[in-house]
């Protein structure tokens, strides 16, 4: 039985650490990528973020995130050192 290509296994590795590091570059160029992306809360609840939206904000993949409700239609999601440190020295998120 042969797979249909959108089926196989990709065996090619994606540049991650490249992408990032390109897109953090610009960053402290003071190049603003911003581009909002639409996403869909899966039937389990899961959320699959855009690795540009990450790289935006300084998150390569593998760091630890708090993520809490800030309102109706809201969610924050921040780096868990950041929230910390932010909990001890004015004791908000």
């Amino acid at each position: 039985m042969r797979m249909r290509p959108e089926m196989r296994p990709r065996t090619e590795t994606l540049p991650w650490a490249e992408v990032l590091r390109s897109c953090l570059l610009l960053w402290d160029a003071g190049v603003v990528i911003r581009e909002p992306a639409q996403l869909t809360i899966g039937e389990d609840g899961t959320v699959i973020l855009p690795l540009g939206l990450l790289a935006e904000a300084g998150l390569p993949p593998g760091s630890f995130l708090l993520a809490y409700s800030d309102g109706d239609g809201r969610i924050v999601l921040r780096r868990a050192e950041d929230a910390m440190r932010s909990l001890l020295e004015d004791g908000t998120l």
